[in-house]
């Protein structure tokens, strides 16, 4: 079996081979159904249980997106299941965010503690709501049969945009979503994460958008925002040196990663929007407390 572990001299660890694409995949294949990269549980387990403690863990991170995220866009993109006005309002505010909150994070947030608790208990209640939700909620008979539409009839106003799916016209304020998008992509650059676990719940329970049709767009802010981090981490300096990823890591996860979501976007149509919710606050719920635990401690 040695012959298959592998060094990593960035992160300076060893494994084995098959284990970043199995890990990888198996998360990513839940989490995709959600919008979700799942890169927040490669974290602690890069961490915990690989032993990649160095700054660069979280470059990787955001290498996982860039490379996983593709294959779950693309399946959405394919069915015609994607929210074309919520992705691309979401690119255009999340990558410049991306660029403020890393210098934010460098310049005035050495140890963003507070911060952290703010979003922890935004993050909670939205967790807390997603799950009443899941518990007060019943089968229908269309998520029975798990067959959703296409989106439909696509349009971006200044104030508002909108599209239709399963019969019914969804809108939402251009300005909200770009304002959401902003402030997601400043919480990305300070912490390292590519935003999708923020801005899910969001579009789920305060702008009442479908899970079915938004998960792909959520996926490509991801990916946007998660290029922009990989770039910024690479380039610009941190106290006087990089911390630009471990390429081969990154790479292994993302592969698993690509392979889990485009399977797990392709079975999200199987599955009820009541079990997806249920996975989208389970993944809420531990982030929001690890922020919160995190910073008390």
């Amino acid at each position: 079996m040695d012959l298959f572990q592998v060094i990593f001299p960035v992160a300076d660890i060893k494994t084995y081979v098959f284990i970043p694409p199995a890990v990888a995949f198996t998360i990513s294949f839940f989490t995709s159904m959600a919008g979700i990269s799942g890169a927040f549980l490669l974290l602690p387990f890069q961490m915990s249980v690989l032993g990649f403690t160095a700054t660069s863990v979280t470059a990787t991170n955001f290498l996982f997106n860039v490379t996983g995220t593709p294959g779950g866009v693309y399946r959405y993109i394919k069915e015609c299941r994607f929210a074309w006005p919520v992705a691309l309002i979401i690119v255009a505010g999340i990558i410049p965010g991306v660029f403020v909150g890393y210098y934010i994070r460098i310049i005035y947030l050495p140890d963003p503690r507070a911060f952290k608790i703010f979003v922890g208990v935004v993050l909670m209640l939205l967790s807390l709501k997603l799950l009443k939700e899941v518990w007060t909620s019943r089968l229908t008979k269309n998520e029975m049969h798990c067959l959703p539409g296409r989106v439909e009839d696509v349009s971006i106003g200044l104030t508002t945009g909108r599209f239709d799916f399963q019969g019914e016209t969804h809108s939402f304020s251009t300005a909200g979503l770009l304002g959401l998008s902003s402030a997601v992509g400043i919480i990305g650059g300070i912490y390292g994460i590519g935003g999708g676990s923020i801005i899910a719940p969001f579009l789920i329970t305060v702008f009442q958008l479908p899970v079915y049709a938004v998960a792909g767009a959520v996926l490509l802010g991801t990916f946007a925002s998660s290029v922009a981090g990989v770039t910024f981490y690479s380039m610009i300096p941190i106290n006087g040196a990089v911390a630009g990823p471990d390429w081969l890591l990154g790479m292994l996860f993302g592969a698993g990663g690509l392979l889990g979501m485009y399977f797990g976007a392709k079975m999200q149509k199987y599955t009820s929007e009541k079990w997806i919710k249920l996975i989208l606050g389970a993944v809420v719920f531990i982030v929001a407390a690890k922020y919160i635990l995190i910073a008390i401690n």
